[in-house]
């Protein structure tokens, strides 16, 4: 990253309600449902390069996602299996041997925090711009890159639906900024946003270490990302059902635990250093250093925009460690303090697991 990069946001930058086509529902060696974050921050670097080429010279810093609707292209049952494609078909028109793809159709609004890079390019007079002229010619490069893997489509007009490109100034005073973003997130109703909750993943290791001493990190997530059924006993007081019969829930997923999913969060390299340019036979690009890396894992949350206070809680940025050889899309997201007294977390355990514990197998 350049030393003279900008790191506050000047402007935030909306393509509301993109349409994607066989975008990669596989995010991960153990996930699916939603591409990884690590596909959307790409994007971002990605479009700012073309930007450069394209004449506009533009910071992009942050990115993110509220979706509205998605369709995973799978075969509904009992288990479920993904819908793949028969081509390429072999010499004698059979099936050929092929590799499992996931597929997912969404519509999204992608929101960037961008900066101004040059005096060339004023952010206050592109964004007072009645027509969005800015905003559209980025629009334009957008359509040109694929996101996850998908095709970009052209967003369907709806009454009632804003679904041009639009660019809006942040405020500095952070009451103006507030009741600016009040009026932004009614325009991503429907839709959720997918925020980053590692502090559940701590909360979680302390409740399973309490039954479970040698608990790991892995365990809690796994344990996370699915549904822990147990005898739910007669609260105190409380009358016993009148047919006898025992109470089955998830005791760690009561009424407004949220809708939390197991999502992959960067990665991590597996061999320290990078090889140096051309040490590794066969690499794609024989100009730039080579790592074998895996994928770091997290929680996440899908929260309706209407509940976030802040622009900053949707946004997504990617944090470098290269004394640990990781790369991770960090999330703004702080939940209330209500929800901190809800699941007994406390910043010390989430710093503690985050620095010492996460990477050390590595």
């Amino acid at each position: 990253m350049s030393a003279n990069r900008p790191t506050q946001a000047q402007a935030l930058l909306v393509f509301p309600h993109l349409r994607v086509q066989n975008a990669n529902a596989i995010s991960s060696p153990l996930t699916h449902g939603f591409p990884s974050m690590t596909a959307f921050t790409g994007l971002m670097w990605a479009l700012e390069r073309k930007l450069v080429q394209a004449g506009i010279s533009l910071h992009l810093l942050k990115v993110g996602v509220v979706c509205h609707a998605h369709d995973e292209q799978v075969v509904d049952g009992y288990v479920k299996t993904f819908r793949l494609t028969r081509n390429p078909v072999d010499q004698h028109g059979n099936t050929a041997a092929i590799v499992e793809e996931g597929r997912i159709h969404l519509d999204i609004t992608l929101v960037f925090a961008v900066a101004q890079a040059s005096a060339a390019l004023p952010l206050a007079q592109a964004a007072d711009d009645p027509q969005q002229e800015l905003a559209q010619r980025i629009a334009d490069v957008l359509a040109t890159l694929r996101i996850a893997g998908g095709t970009v489509l052209p967003s369907r007009k709806a009454p009632g639906r804003r679904t041009r490109p639009w660019l809006a100034l942040l405020p500095e005073d952070a009451e103006a900024q507030a009741t600016a973003f009040k009026q932004w997130r009614r325009q991503w109703l429907p839709g959720y946003v997918l925020v980053g909750r590692d502090d559940l993943l701590a909360t979680r290791l302390d409740n399973l270490r309490q039954t479970q001493p040698d608990a790991t990190l892995l365990d809690a997530w796994l344990h996370a990302a699915r549904f822990n059924h147990a005898p739910i006993p007669v609260a105190e007081g409380e009358a016993a059902p009148a047919d006898g019969k025992v109470r089955w829930a998830d005791p760690l997923r009561g009424k407004g635990s949220g809708w939390t999913v197991p999502i992959p969060v960067g990665y991590v390299s597996l061999t320290g250093k990078p090889y140096a340019p051309g040490e590794v036979a066969h690499a794609r690009d024989t100009t730039t250093p080579v790592a074998f890396v895996e994928s770091v894992y997290s929680l996440g949350e899908w929260i309706s925009p209407h509940r976030l206070q802040s622009v900053h809680a949707l946004l997504w940025h990617a944090d470098t460690d290269s004394s640990k050889g990781l790369y991770r899309c960090r999330s703004g997201y702080q939940p209330a303090q209500s929800e901190d007294a809800n699941s007994n977390s406390n910043t010390e355990t989430l710093d503690e697991w985050d620095d010492d514990e996460a990477y050390a197998y590595t």
